[in-house]
């Protein structure tokens, strides 16, 4: 069984958007009890990333070691043709990713207790980012 859905996320700038619950309801479309979810974003300056989904501090945490790691401006870089963040933001969507895996077990997505699934922006201005969901199963 093969199943795709499609999300837009509309992100208002730099920021970590939970995207857990619209990729749950295209599993669910997809009547799969078991297999694989597979998200891919479209994009070379927004990422993918499975993170703790209580405590939104560590989402603040995670921007704050971004921003230190791969600072706006930097003058290492020569890439500014859309602004001080254009770089950066290629720089951090590398260190993550573009693509996760999430099993599927009893009709859900199999995440930790802890878990949930987030788009990373990495631009200052708002985008509206494109992941495709592809599920794999029976």
């Amino acid at each position: 069984m093969f199943h795709r859905g499609e999300l837009t996320v509309a992100t208002r700038g730099r920021g970590i958007y939970d995207i857990t619950r619209e990729v749950a309801a295209i599993v669910a479309q997809s009547a799969a009890r078991n297999g694989l979810a597979t998200l891919f974003i479209h994009h070379t300056s927004a990422s993918l990333i499975v993170c703790e989904n209580a405590d939104p501090s560590v989402r603040h945490d995670l921007e704050a070691f971004a921003a230190r790691l791969v600072p706006d401006g930097d003058r290492i870089f020569t890439h500014d043709a859309e602004g001080d963040d254009d770089m950066p933001a290629h720089v951090r969507t590398v260190l993550t990713q573009t693509s996760i895996g999430v099993p599927i077990e009893q009709a859900k997505l199999a995440l930790g207790t802890w878990q949930g699934l987030y788009v990373w922006e990495h631009r200052t201005a708002p985008h509206e980012r494109r992941v495709s969901v592809t599920v794999i199963g029976e």
